[in-house]
This record gives C-alpha cells, sequence and structure tokens, in this order.
C-alpha cells in the first residue's frame, strides 16, 4: 500500500513539473538587447544588416563593456550579419555581393571593421582570421552626446556612395560604402533608346547628372516634353540643362514654361524650384 501511494504521489509530482514547464514554454519576455534589420535600398540594390541591440544601463562601454584590441560580435546575442545586394567597394576594398559575418576589433584611436565567410562568430574564441574577406581600419569620432543602445544606421546615402555608422555610447565608427552602376546604367539605357518607348525622361536626367553630353540630354529633353507637353517637371530640367550649357536666356523661357504650367497644375515647390533657378542665372 506504502509503495502504491509512494508511486501515485511520484507520478503527481512528475505531472505537476511537466504542467509548470509546459507553462513556462508558453511565457515570452522582452529580449534584453532586441534584434534589429535595417535594410538600405542603395545603387541599384541593397544593403541590409542584422544585428542585436544592448543598451549602456549604467555601465561603461569602450574600453571596458567593448573590450580595446578583441573581436567584438559588433552588437549582442547572435551573430551580425551584413548583405549586400550587389557588388560594392567596403572601406575602399572591393566586396562580391552576398552575406557576411560583421565583426569589429575597437581600439582608442583605430577599429578594425572586419566582413567574414562565417556568419556564426558570437565570441572571440570563436573568430578565425583565415575567414576575412575585408579589414578595413576606421578612426573612430567622438559625439557631444550619448547613445544608450548600441545602433548601426546608415547616413549620407547618395547614388553611388554611403556611410554604414556603428554609434554607441559617445562613439561613432562610419565606414564608407560605394558602388561602380555607370556602366550598367547605361547599358540599360541604351538598350531601352532601341525599344518602342524610349526613357528620353531618364536618359536626359542622367546624362545632366553624371556631365556628359549637354546637347544630347537636350534633344531627349525636348524629345520627352512632345510626349507629355504638360510635364512641368520636365521642363524644368531642360531649364537646368540649358543653364549648365550656358543658354541663360533659353533656361530663363523654359523655366517661366515650367512655372506657368506648374501653376495649372498647383504645384507649388517646382514654381519655387523655377524661380530659384532663373534668380541663379
Amino acid at each position: 500500500m506504502r509503495t502504491l501511494r509512494y508511486n501515485i504521489a511520484t507520478v503527481a509530482c512528475a505531472l505537476l513539473c511537466y504542467a509548470q514547464g509546459a507553462l513556462a514554454q508558453n511565457v515570452k519576455m522582452p529580449a534584453p538587447s532586441p534584434g534589429q534589420t535595417v535594410k538600405q535600398d542603395f545603387a541599384l540594390s541593397y544593403v541590409e544588416v542584422s544585428y542585436s541591440r544592448p543598451a549602456m544601463k549604467g555601465r561603461n562601454i569602450m574600453g571596458e563593456l567593448v573590450p580595446y584590441g578583441k573581436v567584438w560580435r559588433t552588437g549582442a546575442n547572435a551573430a551580425t550579419t551584413i548583405t549586400f545586394g550587389d557588388d560594392v567597394k567596403f572601406g575602399g576594398t572591393p566586396v562580391k555581393a552576398g552575406k557576411y559575418g560583421l565583426l569589429t576589433i575597437p581600439g582608442q584611436s583605430e577599429w578594425i571593421v572586419i566582413l567574414t565567410k562565417d556568419l556564426n562568430v558570437t565570441n572571440p574564441a570563436a573568430y578565425k582570421e583565415a575567414n576575412d574577406v575585408v579589414r578595413v581600419k576606421v578612426a573612430p569620432m567622438e559625439m557631444p552626446g550619448t547613445v544608450e543602445s548600441f545602433l548601426i544606421t546608415f547616413d549620407e546615402v547618395m547614388p553611388t556612395s554611403m556611410n554604414m555608422m556603428l554609434i554607441w555610447d559617445k562613439t561613432i565608427v562610419p565606414v564608407n560604402i560605394t558602388a561602380d552602376i555607370d556602366g550598367k546604367i547605361m547599358s540599360q539605357l541604351d538598350e531601352a533608346m532601341k525599344g518602342e518607348k524610349k526613357p528620353y525622361f531618364q536618359a536626359a536626367t542622367y546624362y545632366y547628372e553624371t556631365g556628359r553630353d549637354l546637347k544630347k540630354a537636350l534633344e531627349w529633353a525636348d524629345a520627352a516634353t512632345r510626349e507629355n507637353p504638360k510635364a512641368f517637371w520636365i521642363y524644368h530640367l531642360k531649364a537646368k540643362i540649358q543653364a549648365k550649357a550656358g543658354d541663360k536666356e533659353g533656361a530663363k523661357a523654359t523655366a517661366m514654361q515650367s512655372i506657368e504650367l506648374a501653376k495649372e497644375a498647383k504645384n507649388d515647390d517646382y514654381v519655387a524650384l523655377n524661380n530659384k533657378l532663373i534668380a541663379g542665372l
């Protein structure tokens, strides 16, 4: 009888422990270092970073929590990764499109930013220099204010250049990323110009912005206005091309056309843009 009672008690205890464990598994708690994925459209593709965001919480960061001279996973929890949708230059070094681990070796006057083939480095012992794809040396900058949670973001985003910023406490570490897309765009324009629907506006814009043949750009702008005679934005582009080519009178006349069309469309922004263009002639 005692044995039976003992067995029943044992089974009941086991069931209770199982129930508590099952309930515990359903409890969701906030992550101490929340994950974040940042995807930035860039050039003709994108750059995406996935990382975790530890907070200062009153701790000393640089040189202590993030020690100098040692490999840091550049975040917390899981490994930090970066994906390039197209070929780029990372800190001046060519990198093929693909996914890489992002690591750093912080220093007081110099950081080493590493792209590695290994996507799972979460502690210094797991790091293997043989897997490095790129090593970039960057001088950190000091901020006047403090950023509580570690942040990776992109700044000064231009068509072919931007900076990836590693920011925490009072420290910013910028890494320049560039892309060479001119050949691809020119190839696309050349091919598109063979088609029935020709991209006159896009071609004129690209020739103007990249300092190419302004006479050709003007031809394409004229063709674009013939296709869309109410498009005030195309007339504004034409005026800019004329101004750049030194035809001030032509630029002023075209800008006035753009103003009238913009007023008709109730677009005050382009009225202001054209007035600014005329004032600068």
